[in-house]
């Protein structure tokens, strides 16, 4: 057994000690704290650890495990609540009170409860990788599958009676060409850096769809895509995430909080209990999973959390769930990655961050996507990062490398935020790459024209953040009619549309047909106020009729179910346009 040379705060040293294979799972000290092997020279092996090594001491045994760090998969994941390296905290809360006792040790799901399984093999089947081969009711919202291992392939020569299982018990015994027989149990394990393997990439062509209209309309996200949120403190990155995680379409939610402040966490985790998921009636927590990972916690503990997450999110994904992932935040990430290569010494690139940064973004936001398992199912993993730049400076290296390997970015506004616009998404600095691939699906599931009609949308903000230069120079009143209109229609835009009440009982999740409605009204009273205008009728008297208003308050008006309703503001824009044309013309 090896012993400890040297300690780096979370970095152990051992001497010369050539029984460790890179990303080995060991254990540090007479506590046993979890450790990692990172480095591997001839003389010194290096190691991260996952715990606090205050009071650890040179000399302490450093044991290793055969294998690298490892997440158990099975029935249990849901409603559950872990911290970096897949440890349950409420189980760690029984065993060492508030706080995480150093070297506690606690199964990572429940090895006594028992699950009713349903056998779906038999003695005699042939089985394959990821193959699912028993079923169990793991909450009142998801059907847990339980798959062969992907490196497990044979003959079922024993399978249980359908009954009561704990995830450990074996269920089947598989024999492999060579003779060998092996036991399958509800639960596997398997290393969290790596990937697990499908059988190819889909497309993306569809979005994930989240209720928010800046969102699903504007900057829409592809289901097993990738999006980041950056903002600076108090933009709104958290109650956005809760907002997706509440009300997108995804069957799944994994939510990472990585390095966050404590008490936001508990919040998190308060408000996640009590939510009731809007689509079924039955608690949001029965298809989530929370892994906390707050910033008292060991730094090196926050690198785990993120891969921990993702492989979980990639477990149910393979049952043919379609899984969004909230990472909060991938900047408390980076940091743990900074200060650990600083204590490696090792060179520091830009801002004092490792050169390796971009590929450690990468390979986190590249195990999103689409996918045909290897069961045959499709399935997928949608990721969406919140970056916290310093100071709201997009330009630091966490949120540029982000920008690399995500095709859709919601960039949250300070100046929006205080001024309690909601969601602080800013339209001119935000962009998605997925219209391309979305358009079809926009078009065969809501309308036709939805793409034009969004294109115009974007086309008047934009034209309004041009038309605010020149009024800075110049002022208001020195421009013409039809640009006074755009910057009417602009703000209402803004406001009765991208702005959106998370707290109103209509207006937190809006269906994508009510989104296009309200667009295709507002665009109906621009045309038909654009036609006052050209007949010179200034756009003073257009907006004193009070339709712009009215219009601004369609998002509370309006039931989500009841899209008839938009036919009505339509009469009333068209009598009133004609009053005005009969009394200008007269």
């Amino acid at each position: 057994m090896e012993k400890i040379y040297g300690i780096n705060g979370p970095v152990v040293t051992v001497h010369s000690a050539k029984c460790f294979q890179m990303m080995e799972m060991v254990y540090v000290g007479n506590l046993r704290l979890i450790g990692e092997v990172i480095m591997i020279s001839d003389e010194i092996t290096t190691i991260q650890v996952y715990e606090d090594t205050s009071g650890l001491k040179i000399g302490e045994p450093v044991e290793g495990t055969g294998g690298p760090l490892c997440a158990l998969l099975g029935p249990g994941i849901l409603t559950n609540i872990f911290d970096g390296i897949e440890r349950p905290l409420k189980d760690i809360e029984r065993k060492s009170g508030a706080f995480i006792a150093k070297g506690v040790s606690c199964d990572n799901l429940d090895l006594t409860k028992k699950w009713d399984v349903t056998l779906l093999v038999k003695a005699g089947d042939a089985v394959r990788p990821g193959q699912i081969f028993a079923e169990t009711r793991e909450t009142s919202l998801i059907l847990h599958k339980s798959m062969i291992p992907p490196d497990a392939e044979g003959t079922v020569v024993w399978a249980a009676e359908n009954g009561a299982y704990t995830v450990a018990e074996p269920l089947i015994k598989v024999e492999d060409k060579d003779g060998n027989v092996r036991d399958i149990a509800l639960a596997q394990r398997w290393p969290i850096k790596t990937a697990r393997p499908i059988r190819q990439r889909l497309a993306v062509d569809r979005p994930l769809l989240t209720g928010q209209r800046i969102i699903d309309t504007m900057f829409p996200v592809g289901r097993g895509g990738a999006a980041a949120i950056p903002g600076g403190f108090g933009t709104g990155k958290t109650m956005t995430q809760h907002q997706i995680a509440k009300w997108s379409d995804a069957d799944i939610i994994v939510y990472i909080g990585c390095g966050e402040r404590g008490n936001e966490m508990t919040q998190v985790l308060e408000e996640f209990g009590e939510l009731i998921d809007p689509k079924s009636g039955k608690p949001l927590t029965d298809r989530t999973t929370l892994i906390a990972n707050t910033s008292n916690m060991p730094v090196a503990a926050r690198e785990a959390s993120i891969y921990t997450g993702i492989t979980l999110a990639e477990y149910y994904r393979d049952m043919g769930y379609h899984v969004a992932i909230m990472a909060d935040s991938t900047s408390r990430w980076a940091e743990a990655l900074r200060e650990i290569s600083g204590r490696l010494e090792e060179m520091p690139a830009e801002e004092g961050f490792p050169a390796y940064l971009p590929s450690r973004l990468s390979q986190f936001y590249e195990r999103a996507g689409s996918v045909e398992t290897l069961s045959g199912n499709n399935g997928s993993v949608t990721i969406i990062g919140a970056v916290s730049p310093q100071g709201g400076d997009f330009s630091e290296p966490v949120t540029q490398n982000t920008k690399r390997f995500i095709r859709c970015f919601w960039a949250l506004d300070r100046s929006l935020a205080y001024s309690r616009h909601y969601p602080a998404i800013h339209w001119v600095n935000s962009y998605t790459e997925y219209l391309d691939d979305l358009g079809a699906w926009y078009a065969e599931n809501v309308r036709e024209d939805f793409m034009a009609v969004r294109g115009r949308i974007l086309g008047i903000l934009l034209e309004e953040s041009h038309l605010l230069e020149i009024v800075k120079l110049i002022g208001k009143d020195v421009l013409p009619e039809d640009q006074k209109l755009s910057l009417e229609t602009a703000a209402l835009i803004r406001e009765g549309f991208l702005q959106q009440n998370a707290y109103h009982a209509v207006d937190t999740y809006v269906p994508i047909e009510k989104q296009y409605r309200m667009m295709e009204t507002i665009l109906y009273l621009y045309d038909s106020a654009l036609r006052l205008v050209k007949k010179n009728i200034p756009v003073s008297v257009l907006t004193g009729l009070g339709l712009f208003e009215k219009l601004s308050k369609m998002k509370y008006d309006i039931p989500n179910d009841d899209a008839t309703a938009f036919d009505a503001y339509r009469r009333e824009i068209d009598e009133a346009a004609e009053t005005l044309l009969t009394q200008y013309e007269g």
